[in-house]
């Protein structure tokens, strides 16, 4: 089924945008979704691991972001699968650990990367080895939902995957409003566009500079 890979989903970012309203985080929480807490030391943890990784590379792994937003490209992810997993909540999807099993391996195909060499495009995108799991997760949560949405079968032509995704990604859109995500201001903003992690504004006055090239404008409110 043709589809965007998902090692692309961060890559848009905006270099400047205003302030989301959004209650106080709870000291301690990188994050809250769902009244549930994503602590700063979970995140830390796979921040840790992804680095490692990278260490463990020895120089095979080029970062597709700058090394000081890795906790920005980590948590990114970590709130994608937690938006995932309300979708699946949401529209009775239930995927068994061999589902993700098998919907991780055909990602690494379409990828042409298998092995260590999978592993090492994933961290490359902010996704630490202990994430692949949820990874997999992730992947057969879309399978599944797409099958359903066309009755039971994959769809066969683009044109039917274009407008089983406008209806999917509305679905997913819903999942993430109803988490009321509140992000950290120490590690930045949701951009619903691509549901990753971006700068928070400056509170400081900038120096009066050229303007900028125009960039892609943030999405800071799910547009459901």
């Amino acid at each position: 089924m043709p589809r965007t890979s998902v090692f692309v989903i961060a890559a848009a970012a905006a270099a400047t945008c205003a302030l989301s309203a959004c209650g106080p985080v709870k000291m301690g929480s990188a994050a809250i979704t769902g009244g549930q807490r994503l602590t700063s030391t979970t995140l830390s943890a796979q921040v840790t691991d992804l680095e490692n990784a990278v260490q463990a590379g020895n120089g095979k792994i080029q970062l597709q972001f700058p090394k000081s937003q890795a906790p920005q490209q980590v948590l990114g992810w970590l709130l994608r699968f937690r938006i995932r997993d309300e979708l699946a909540v949401r529209n009775h999807v239930v995927v068994t650990p061999g589902e993700s099993q098998r919907a991780l391996a055909t990602l690494a195909r379409q990828t042409g990367r298998a092995g260590a060499a999978f592993v090492q495009l994933a961290v490359a995108n902010g996704i630490a080895p202990d994430m692949l799991p949820e990874l997999g997760r992730y992947e057969a949560i879309q399978n599944d939902l797409f099958i359903r949405l066309n009755g039971g079968t994959l769809p066969r032509t683009q044109a039917r995957v274009q407008i089983l995704s406008v209806q999917f990604n509305h679905r997913e859109c819903v999942a993430a409003k109803s988490l009321n995500i509140q992000v950290n201001p120490q590690y930045g903003q949701m951009d619903y566009s691509t549901y990753s992690i971006i700068p928070a504004p400056s509170t400081l006055s900038a120096p009066a500079t050229p303007a900028p090239s125009p960039t892609a404008k943030p999405q800071l409110t799910p547009a459901c």
